[in-house]
């Protein structure tokens, strides 16, 4: 009979999860960490400091919990005839503390590698010992260390902010500032001297200044923070130009317009036949005025003042004399 063979073949197909073709057999995942990319390197004062991302993936895509082990090497830049593994063998090993994923950062003394091109690499191990891919290659060129900034300070002045500093030998420097509601500084600008004005500054608001030194890739120490709180106590220029001359029943004074961004009005002072000066006009917007509170034949002369938001008022200007129609 038929019917035992096909209750045979079908037992064979179930035992053999279907009747289907067979798929690929799994292998074990490797578990070697990505290749790092990013590795970044900057002589800064008498270190090089080293950055970079422990990688969070395998090459599989799988993630990455806990490091196996973290390799950092320096050395000469061999590159004429380079062999990346023979370069590594003959390299300086750096400890790095790394046990997961994330930012990483070492620090390697200089003293050895002055006047010369170094490279600087890296690799990770997985947690079953497996090291990934060397790193991207960075080259520095190992300078003497610059001197850090000091006597770094911050004042208010009409202008903004000046900062000021000390760095015999140095001759470019890098300002930054941080500024209420930052969590880090930022570039504010550069300048080859020891001082730089930050216009952009606002009265009432706290500042930290920083300053480094630097030259191509190489940097100083930074320098800071100097703090200062900006209060407007600078009086507005005094104003200029002015001019006095006779009208119909008046005498016209001129100046030159204040352009301070605070300003708020001119007060015009008065003196008849040389007595004290007194207020006779406040609260003017525009540089003039028509005096026509006279009194015929009488000298007068004539001084004006300026006052900005806050109160502050400029020393008068010079004065000008005209006599009443």
């Amino acid at each position: 009979m038929r019917f035992p063979a096909l209750l045979g073949c079908a037992a064979f197909c179930i035992l053999t999860s279907g009747c289907g073709s067979v798929g690929e057999p799994l292998y074990p995942a490797t578990k070697i960490p990505l290749r790092v990319a990013d590795l970044t390197v900057v002589e800064r004062g008498s270190h090089l400091d080293v950055q970079f991302t422990v990688p969070s993936k395998t090459i599989e895509g799988l993630s990455i919990t806990q490091v196996g082990e973290v390799e950092l090497r320096v050395g000469p830049n061999k590159r004429s005839n380079f062999v990346l593994n023979d370069w590594a063998a003959d390299a300086q090993r750096v400890p790095v503390t790394a046990t997961a994923p994330g930012m990483a950062h070492a620090s390697i003394p200089v003293s050895s590698f002055v006047g010369q091109d170094v490279i600087v690499a890296v690799r990770i191990a997985g947690a079953r010992g497996r090291y990934s891919e060397w790193s991207n290659l960075p080259t520095v060129t190992v300078e003497p260390p610059l001197a850090t900034p000091v006597s770094l300070k911050a004042e208010a002045v009409p202008q903004g902010v000046a900062v000021t500093w000390s760095a015999p030998g140095e001759q470019h420097f890098r300002i930054y500032r941080k500024a209420e509601g930052q969590t880090e500084p930022s570039l504010l600008g550069a300048s080859e001297q020891p001082s730089f004005t930050d216009t952009g500054s606002e009265y009432g608001k706290t500042y930290e200044y920083y300053v480094e030194a630097f030259h191509e890739k190489t940097v100083s120490v930074v320098a800071g923070p100097a703090s200062v709180t900006p209060k407007d106590v600078f009086p507005p220029a005094v104003p200029s130009g002015l001019t006095a001359s006779t009208g119909i029943s008046s005498i016209e004074l001129a100046w030159i317009r204040n352009t301070e961004p605070d300003f708020k009005e001119y007060r015009v002072l008065r003196s008849a036949d040389g007595g004290p000066f007194t207020q006779v006009a406040e609260g003017l917007s525009t540089p003039s005025y028509s005096d026509r509170d006279l009194q015929p034949g009488v000298r007068y002369r004539y001084r004006v003042v300026a006052s900005d938001q806050s109160g502050n008022v400029s020393e008068p200007s010079e004065i000008v004399e005209a006599s009443a129609p």
